[in-house]
């Protein structure tokens, strides 16, 4: 039987200066909206500030942050497995921050399928989420936008465009984690345009799982990236850094 996967995205608040998305010198980034979606649901669900207002607020609260970690926390006790695309150095960092339920995040963190990172794990160097939707025959993400332009649009007012973005980010998440389960592989597109492959024989490893693997060879790379970058904030005491 297939897991019931349950894919998950943020969109930050602050908007980092730079092309490159070097965001923790910058932080608290807060956290402008959300996406959740379940493998039987056919729709997002989206979550934002100041829902009870007119337009959403520049950031959700702590309290709201805290409502979207029990949420998160109650779906993986009903029986649900967190799916996300690079979930455990950014999206569950953030959260644990933002909702100041350090303990609660890193739990979920362990317990979710990072997708790049098992990536990571196995092939020693990171995937992007689009260039593994083209190379696996997914529906990637909307031209022209990106993670970096998001707090831009969300500070102008552009709402819809946001959550319409980290919505269909879920979608693309979701459809990929479903599709490489039942293959047993990613395949992906590589920055030279070539196709490449990562096996899945069991099929996603959670991160505590894949954390476990066997280191692979780096020696070939000029600065090989390391698992300790991905899951260094889980030794910290408090979600405030």
């Amino acid at each position: 039987m297939a897991r019931k996967f349950l894919a998950f995205d943020i969109e930050t608040a602050k908007d980092v200066p730079g092309d490159e998305f070097d965001w923790k010198p910058h932080r608290p980034l807060g956290i402008s909206c959300a996406a959740t979606l379940a493998s039987d649901s056919e729709q997002p669900r989206l979550w934002c500030g100041g829902v009870a207002q007119s337009s959403p607020s520049l950031k959700m609260s702590r309290d709201e942050c805290a409502e979207l970690v029990r949420y998160l926390r109650d779906s993986v006790a009903a029986g649900c497995t967190i799916v996300t695309w690079n979930g455990l150095a950014f999206d569950f960092d953030i959260l644990a921050e933002e909702s100041g339920m350090n303990a609660e995040c890193k739990k979920l963190a362990l317990e979710q399928v990072d997708m790049m990172f098992h990536v990571v794990c196995v092939k020693g160097f990171p995937v992007g989420l689009d260039n593994a939707a083209r190379g696996s025959g997914v529906k990637g993400k909307p031209a022209g936008m990106s993670g970096i332009k998001a707090p831009q649009l969300w500070q102008r007012g552009e709402h819809q465009a946001v959550l319409d973005y980290v919505g269909q980010d879920v979608r693309t998440t979701l459809e990929l984690a479903l599709l490489c389960e039942e293959r047993k592989s990613l395949r992906w597109i590589t920055q030279k345009g070539t196709r490449s492959e990562c096996p899945l024989g069991s099929g996603w490893l959670v991160v505590e799982q894949a954390m476990r693997l066997p280191k692979p060879d780096t020696s070939w790379m000029t600065k090989p990236m390391l698992r300790s970058h991905f899951s260094a904030w889980l030794a910290s005491e408090s979600a405030s850094r």
